[in-house]
């Protein structure tokens, strides 16, 4: 089978598509032949840097779409079709940017019947992600007529879905990017303004000016910071990103002084039950010509160098590897 694969030699790492012998897969108990995957901010950092991979020789990929090949598992069996999204998988596990991978069942779902399996990975982790984000604002109490909802990294996986979910359900969304020349293209998933995120990426007030009533952040750091200090009294922030750092440097005033919550988004290890729920609500709220919009196709040979560009902010949306092309 082909694959990408991750190996370190003595001096630095490689990444390069090659052909893989399918008794090299690790241990698990379905094999799935795979049809697509996708290239998230995470396996950028893997294929670009090396940097979140615990395991060598390793094939990446968080996610992977496809169809169980065969299975020892209760809950499978050949012919099923199946999404995989975390779980450590393109980390310590071999992942989805092969044709094949051997998995734990525990870790997978049946793909919704609305799905492709190519449409499943066009939302991947980065839409089952935002789809977590906005079940998280609506289970605290946020509704369309309180206010504007911000939403950073706007033109990026998560950022778009996002838009495009919180847009169908009918909030007022703002939408922060580095790349304003893309304002059409997110104003056509549904924000109803474009900011530029030079406005918040730079160290603020403790406090400033209440704008939102919510925000759904996959940046961190500075940008986090202050959109803590411009949400509204009793406002959700929903983080689930890092693009920016790791860091949180702001105060503890948004939430003992206004009440502000910030919700933590995991998605890698969230219980079946809570992504077997995002994915069926993906399946009810997504615009197929909207996600259309926002996906586009490469094949493994274009993912590596693919995976440098999302690092670097330059992709649009969302990327699906069509790993048999």
């Amino acid at each position: 089978m082909k694959g990408i694969l991750l190996t370190k030699p003595e001096s630095g790492f490689q990444a390069a598509v090659t052909d893989i012998d399918e008794a090299q897969l690790p241990e698990g108990d379905v094999t799935v032949r795979v049809d697509y995957s996708t290239i998230n901010y995470k396996d950028g950092l893997a294929i670009a840097k090396g940097s979140v991979v615990r395991k060598w020789p390793l094939v990446p990929g968080i996610d992977c779409a496809g169809t169980v090949e065969a299975s020892s598992h209760a809950d499978f069996k050949a012919g099923d079709q199946i999404i995989l999204n975390g779980w450590g998988v393109g980390e310590t596990h071999w992942g989805g940017l092969a044709q094949k991978a051997r998995l734990k069942g525990d870790w997978l779902i049946k793909l919704p019947s609305q799905f492709s399996t190519r449409q499943a990975m066009a939302l991947g982790t980065a839409g089952y992600t935002a789809m977590l984000c906005v079940m998280r604002l609506e289970e605290l109490g946020i509704k369309k007529d309180m206010g504007e909802v911000l939403v950073t990294g706007a033109s990026g996986g998560v950022g778009s879905v996002a838009i495009a979910i919180l847009a169908e359900w009918g909030y007022k969304v703002v939408a922060s990017t580095g790349r304003l020349a893309e304002a059409d293209y997110l104003k056509a998933l549904g924000a109803a303004e474009v900011i530029d995120r030079a406005t918040l990426s730079e160290a603020g007030r403790p406090l400033q000016k209440e704008r939102f009533a919510a925000v759904v952040d996959s940046v961190g750091s500075h940008t986090l910071a202050n959109a803590c200090a411009q949400t509204r009294y009793g406002g959700v922030v929903a983080a689930c990103g890092l693009a920016q750092g790791m860091d949180l440097p702001g105060s503890v005033a948004p939430f003992i002084l206004r009440g502000v919550t910030l919700a933590g988004i995991d998605s890698v290890m969230a219980p079946k039950a809570l992504r077997s729920k995002a994915w069926s609500k993906l399946g009810c709220n997504i615009d197929a010509k909207k996600l259309d919009a926002m996906t586009r196709e490469i094949g493994l040979a274009a993912a590596i160098p693919a995976a440098t560009d999302i690092l670097a902010g330059k992709v649009r949306g969302r990327l699906v590897v069509n790993v048999n092309a």
